[in-house]
């Protein structure tokens, strides 16, 4: 909807937009192509700016391709985010198993409230509290590769319930209450956050769009981003769980019944949680940016344009988004 409401304005103010008036010198700058180049650009002056020796600012010609790759743009946009919601859930749904468990005898005996034992010797301390975990070098180290397999175990997925009960819950048992469908409705909630374009996101995209200038060369750099900021961010997660069991044996090292955590914003960079959310969406949108953008120039210019002048650009690009 929001996209649609810009295309809007654009099309209400194409006129008056075309009229701005630019110096040639300043028009010949931050070309996507090679002003030397074969590519054949459609005219940008208009009668207003001709007669003062300038060139449009946008032509009308730019407007209504700008239109057609918003269109794009949104398409890819609301498909990622479609496909993160549908791999969220189903990710969600093998923690059934884990939840169904928390209500059988054996689970409440091995979890029994009035039990003594020492952090490391839990599951969740053998995971956590080892040689490596003294270090904040060898933590990142650890947390980074971690998230490639088993980025949410079993003994993390009951302890983080355990301490979310705990916290918000203490008078109610825990064989009631469901975690696996609050983290569900809390999927939903975030989804709702994500799909929504930002001023923040917006002023990501007119960068990104700026660093398509010939010579930067930006398929070099530029679809890494996204890559890099998730990886951090599947870190970051996987240091905070390992933080938190470190809470625990400084507070001693027994523990009675199963090991509470206690989350903090504190353990979240710049104190804030919702900053990951921020990341994550942040993440998406480049990545449809990324291939939006590739099937846009590819089907307006062909895919033998000066967009694609190099093949190493056609890989990463689709390969990275």
């Amino acid at each position: 909807m929001l996209m649609g409401f810009i295309s809007f304005l654009l099309t209400v103010f194409k006129d008056h937009i075309a009229d701005i008036c630019i110096s040639k010198s300043v028009a010949d700058t931050w070309h996507p192509c090679d002003k030397n180049s074969k590519a054949k650009y459609p005219p940008k002056e208009t009668d207003k700016c001709r007669e003062k020796g300038k060139v449009a600012f946008v032509s009308s010609y730019g407007i209504h391709q700008l239109h057609i790759f918003i269109f794009v743009l949104a398409i890819f946009h609301i498909l990622y985010c479609i496909i993160t919601y549908v791999l969220g859930s189903y990710k969600m749904k093998t923690w059934k198993t884990w939840e169904n468990e928390t209500k059988t005898v054996e689970y409440q005996y091995y979890n029994d409230p009035e039990r003594f034992r020492f952090v490391r010797d839990t599951s969740f301390g053998r995971r956590h509290l080892n040689f490596w975990s003294t270090s904040t070098l060898s933590i990142c180290q650890v947390c980074f590769f971690r998230q490639f397999y088993g980025s949410v175990t079993k003994v993390d997925y009951l302890t983080l319930r355990h301490g979310f009960i705990m916290a918000h819950l203490p008078s109610e048992r825990e064989t009631k209450f469901d975690f696996q469908k609050y983290i569900e409705r809390s999927l939903e909630d975030d989804f709702k956050v994500v799909v929504g374009i930002s001023p923040i996101i917006w002023f990501i995209a007119v960068l990104f769009l700026l660093a398509y200038t010939h010579g930067w060369r930006s398929y070099l750099w530029l679809p890494f981003i996204p890559l890099i900021i998730i990886l951090m961010v599947g870190t970051k997660l996987q240091v905070i769980i390992t933080k938190m069991g470190l809470r625990i044996q400084e507070r001693g090292g027994v523990v009675k019944g199963t090991p509470l955590v206690e989350p903090g914003d504190e353990l979240f960079w710049f104190g804030r949680s919702s900053f990951l959310l921020l990341l994550i969406h942040i993440v998406l949108f480049t990545n449809a940016f990324q291939l939006a953008f590739f099937v846009w120039s590819t089907y307006e210019f062909s895919i033998n344009s000066c967009y694609h002048e190099k093949v190493e650009d056609i890989v990463i690009r689709i390969s990275m988004g």
